[in-house]
């Protein structure tokens, strides 16, 4: 019992860093994404509903890309599978 404590204490710190680093990596995508479609010539630069999923789409790829990343190069098992 106390060693199944102690080693869910001890992924916290892990498990935190991932969050984190799953959160930032949405976010740069999103705006990565809305940049694309504001400033690339060529393209009306009118940021509609269309450019707003297409972005929210890229984040959340890029997030889960990012701790899957992290999460085979630390050679754990994801939680939810």
């Amino acid at each position: 019992m106390v060693e199944q404590q102690q080693s869910k204490n001890s992924d916290q710190p892990w498990e935190t860093r991932r969050w984190r680093a799953g959160i930032t990596t949405f976010i740069a995508g999103l705006a990565t994404t809305l940049a694309f479609f504001a400033f690339c010539p060529g393209l009306p630069h009118v940021i509609d509903w269309g450019a707003i999923l297409v972005a929210i789409a890229v984040g959340v790829l890029a997030r889960w890309a990012c701790q899957s990343w992290m999460t085979r190069s630390a050679g754990k098992k994801p939680e939810g599978l």
